[in-house]
């Protein structure tokens, strides 16, 4: 019978020492906070008086605030200032946390009492989460902990919630690691989360940081067709409102045909407005008033040849710059004689552009509901291509990318009435009989004047032969 007391009173022992480990170990709480924000940290009693402390390695525990009586008194630690305490669940909330914050903290409430760890990361983005299109994201995690030291395993999400792997610069853990992503875009701007997971001890926590890529919504070279005299808006749409950039930038809208005009200057301010500075007096374009849709635009009124060149809308951040171009090409077509076409004669339609074109793009005639015939292309990189009419009927001219149709302009062939073609006829008969007459005339007076000509040379020939012969008598009388 002792035997079994014994026994018994030993597995009763054993549970309770399991028991009160256990109850240790639930009561040790692992939790990370980040330099600069804020962390609430849980007290598992909800009693009257409740004091907090703060221990960091073998240093005595010291008082960081107390709820005693329904008053609160702050103790002496660092972080005493930036503390509060909630009166009602007892949870200790720190402000503006620090990287040497990390520690013990213990919420102790009459005899009982629970722990936490507290690690404190921080965590720096380079340019400050501002970049331009291609820039390098490097982030930094510096870690601060009390024995003992967790190791981290880091995975990195971008805005789309889609796990990225970056470029490992630095891995002194468990105290610094530092993460490169390359050449950012403008997609990835939002907000990123980075997943801090430990084994031993066992911790998990999301760490969000914002990304800012300023930039365009279209940033390739983009070619825009345009029929002359149509009426053309260019646009380009900034991001800088949408993903909430608040930094200083200038920018500037040139064209570029023979030489480089500036259009517009302007600049974003403070509250996120884009701010118009310099317009430039060229007549050919009108520049709207900014609009608060984050868009630059500038209008061509009935444009013509010479509207066409490239079109470069530039931001410049932090001494880089991004820009994205439009390239427009202005189409034409034209009738040589221009008019109505008279029965038997022939008129040649011209349809060309402004600029040169890339091999895959050409100019094509068609006549509409004709044949295989009617159908006139332009050689690789030809900026125009003429056509010779003799029949009325309408003529389209398509400018073809691969078998893709960009831009189709038509031109009316009319066949001139009747009394045109007699007319012109009559005209071009009395033109003859006119030309006729004039070479006439002009023989009759180039003859009239060879005859007036030679008359002229046989009485100065006369005169000479007087003269001498006057003088040879003279001469006689006086020898005499």
């Amino acid at each position: 019978m002792e035997l079994c007391g014994t026994a018994a009173s030993s597995v009763r022992a054993v549970f309770m020492v399991l028991q009160l480990g256990l109850t240790h170990i639930m009561a040790h709480q692992q939790q990370i906070g980040v330099e600069g924000k804020e962390v609430i940290l849980n007290c598992k009693r909800h009693d009257k008086d409740v004091i907090w402390k703060y221990k960091y390695d073998a240093v005595s525990p010291a008082t960081i605030i107390q709820l005693s009586t329904g008053k609160v008194f702050k103790g002496r630690t660092p972080m005493s200032d930036r503390s509060e305490i909630n009166q009602n669940s007892k949870h200790l909330k720190v402000s503006n946390l620090r990287i040497s914050d990390a520690g013990t903290y213990i919420c102790e409430c009459g005899s009982d009492s629970n722990s936490i760890s507290l690690h404190v990361v921080k965590l720096t983005i380079s340019s400050n989460g501002h970049f331009l299109p291609d820039d390098d994201l490097e982030l930094t995690l510096m870690h601060n902990s009390h024995n003992p030291q967790p190791r981290f395993s880091i995975t990195l999400f971008n805005s789309h919630n889609s796990i990225v792997t970056p470029d490992i610069l630095q891995n002194e853990a468990p105290q610094k690691y530092v993460l490169k992503l390359k050449q950012l875009k403008t997609t990835d701007s939002g907000t990123w989360m980075c997943n801090m997971h430990s084994d031993s001890p066992s911790i998990s926590q999301n760490i969000s940081f914002n990304v800012k890529v300023l930039g365009f919504e279209n940033t390739h070279l983009e070619r825009m067709y345009a029929a002359a005299d149509s009426t053309v808006t260019l646009s380009w749409h900034l991001n800088f409102q949408k993903i909430g950039w608040k930094k200083f930038f200038t920018g500037q809208l040139n064209w570029t045909q023979s030489k480089a005009v500036t259009l517009l200057d302007f600049n974003a301010t403070a509250d996120g407005q884009l701010r118009e500075t310099k317009k430039s007096s060229q007549t050919l374009f009108e520049i709207p008033e900014m609009q608060r849709d984050s868009t630059v635009k500038v209008k061509l009124p009935k444009i013509q040849l010479r509207h066409s060149g490239e079109y470069t809308c530039q931001l410049l951040y932090n001494r880089r710059y991004i820009q994205s171009k439009t390239e427009l090409v202005v189409m034409q077509v034209s009738a040589n004689p221009p008019g109505p076409l008279p029965k038997g004669a022939e008129m040649t339609l011209l349809c060309r552009v402004s600029s040169s074109i890339p091999s895959n793009i050409h100019l094509l005639w068609e006549r509409v509901n004709g044949t295989q015939t009617d159908i006139k292309k332009s050689k690789q990189s030809e900026t125009e291509v003429e056509v010779k009419v003799t029949a009325a009927g309408m003529w389209n001219c398509h400018l073809m990318e691969d078998n893709n149709m960009k831009l189709s302009l038509n031109y009316t062939v009319e066949e001139a009435p009747v009394w045109i073609s007699y007319t012109v006829i009559g005209v071009i008969i009395g033109a003859g009989v006119l030309m006729f007459v004039l070479v006439c005339l002009g023989i009759m007076f180039g003859m009239s004047w060879q005859r007036r000509r030679q008359r002229a040379k046989r009485m100065a020939r006369a005169r000479q032969h007087l003269l001498e012969k006057k003088t040879c008598q003279c001469q006689h009388r006086m020898n005499k």
